[in-house]
């Protein structure tokens, strides 16, 4: 098991040119901790628990119901929305924030249909994300199951769908495929595409410009916390006459009208549901302050840097399962090893953190504002110390805990 010999001096000088090294100190990491979960669940940025505090005694303590006003919270999703947009090549007016992912593809594939009344495909990726599959199938079930097609994306053919629902980043094996070359292909169909962008987005520069739809989470590289609100994007040339098919109050055009029936606001305000979590805003909030000041062109830069660099490190040792090229891969690296799971447990036993998908694929996730070459050179010699000295067969390891 051999990899490239990079002296780890070496990486303590690469850190010190770093243009991103001071967001780390931004960041909660426990000490002797390695984490490269970033793809999973972002670490605690150091100012979210005082914006949290603020949320609940300064706003929810001594405002109460006022806050709704006087805090901001009503204009929450469309605030965050106008802040988080940037982030992936939108403009104001363009995403609202709210829910959770697998809410949003249901109201983003859902309004693709409307507007494609005629066609009954869906396609989408047997393999991808969980979730993205199982919306699918539930929405097809409510619309009469019989009547719809979810063709996989194996088949290759774009040409009678009606929507195409796909990740930038693939959740198992970090491929990345080419948004704007897909996006072109499903438009020459006659087709509408949804992007799932939950593990691009805060890794990478982000364009959906040409996309007519787009979902993601906050709480992955944007480090919103767990159970941090989703976000939607919807093309401007759809905002008109997209059905929101989960016609919830906040997304009525006069809500405390309480009229009887339901009434789209103009814009994305349509594609609000229900009342905005303020207290998972203001985390949200808090990691959104930080992100205004970074430079996605360097998260990239670094993302791909890492990445190969625990490649070269790792060598040989395990089969890699991530493109090797990396302009083709998101921001982490998968691995594959039989007993995957148990070489995984070991290893966060032993202060680095990565996660297991079933069922053989180790995956280390590399965020780059808080992750340093060091760091990862750290973690490929405590992998490789693990694999050989196989530390990994201790019996403990074999059984699954719950969250893998």
């Amino acid at each position: 098991m051999t990899g490239v010999a990079v002296d780890r001096d070496q990486c303590l000088a690469l850190d010190a040119e770093d243009p991103l090294r001071a967001f780390k100190d931004e960041f909660v990491l426990p000490d002797g901790v390695i984490y490269l979960v970033g793809n999973s669940l972002g670490a605690l940025p150091r100012r979210t628990p005082e914006r949290m505090r603020q949320a609940v005694e300064d706003e929810w303590g001594a405002q109460l119901v006022g806050g709704w006003n006087h805090a901001g919270w009503y204009a929450q999703p469309l605030t965050a929305g106008d802040r988080l947009a940037p982030l992936i090549g939108a403009g104001p007016g363009q995403v609202v924030v709210g829910n959770t992912t697998s809410i949003a593809i249901f109201q983003a594939v859902a309004a693709a249909l409307g507007l494609r009344p005629e066609r009954r495909v869906i396609v989408s990726e047997v393999r991808n994300f969980p979730t993205d599959h199982y919306i699918v199938q539930g929405l097809t079930r409510l619309l009469c199951g019989d009547r719809y097609e979810v063709r996989d994306l194996a088949e290759g053919r774009f040409d009678d769908a009606a929507v195409v629902l796909l990740s930038e980043v693939d959740y198992r094996t970090g491929a990345r495929r080419d948004m704007r070359s897909i996006t072109a292909e499903a438009h020459a169909a006659g087709a509408l595409i949804v992007w799932d962008l939950c593990h691009s987005v805060g890794a990478m520069e982000v364009d959906v410009s040409g996309a007519d739809f787009a979902v993601g989470c906050t709480y992955k590289y944007l480090n919103a916390g767990p159970g941090a609100p989703a976000f939607l994007y919807v093309s401007p040339r759809h905002q008109a006459t997209a059905e929101n098919v989960l016609s919830g109050w906040h997304g009525h055009a006069e809500p405390f009208a309480f009229e009887q029936d339901f009434r789209p606001a103009e814009g994305i305000r349509r594609f609000a549901v229900s009342t905005p979590h303020v207290l998972s805003f203001a985390a949200l909030e808090a990691t959104l302050d930080i992100w205004e000041r970074v430079d996605l062109a360097q998260v990239r830069a670094k993302s791909m840097a890492l990445t190969s660099l625990f490649i070269d490190l790792v060598g040989d040792a395990l089969e890699l399962v991530s493109p090797a090229d990396p302009t083709r891969r998101g921001s982490q690296v998968s691995l594959r090893h039989p007993d995957g799971y148990p070489v995984m447990r070991a290893l966060i036993d032993r202060g680095v953190h990565g996660d297991f998908r079933a069922p053989d694929i180790l995956r280390f996730g590399f965020a780059p504002l808080y992750i340093g070459y060091a760091d990862v050179h750290d973690a490929a010699t405590t992998l490789l110390e693990v694999l050989d000295k196989e530390l990994w067969r201790d019996p403990a390891y074999a059984t699954r805990l719950a969250v893998t």
